[in-house]
């Protein structure tokens, strides 16, 4: 049997912890940023953890993560 392809996408989206969880960014975030507020885009600062009824997905997507 083939060796899994982890999806490129998923991976410079996501990245496992230690601890096994998976930690995410803030979406809308990159770009046409002009029309956010200041208090929008501090708020979107930092990482979140993957919820918990999104993780099987990812993990298909990351499978040596």
């Amino acid at each position: 049997m083939p060796k899994m392809k982890t999806k490129k996408a998923a991976a410079k989206r996501f990245m496992a912890r230690g601890s096994g969880s998976i930690k995410r960014g803030h979406a809308t975030k990159r770009h046409i940023l002009t029309k956010r507020t200041t208090k929008n885009k501090r708020q979107l600062r930092g990482t979140l953890t993957v919820h918990p009824s999104d993780l099987k997905q990812v993990r298909d997507m990351m499978p040596y993560a």
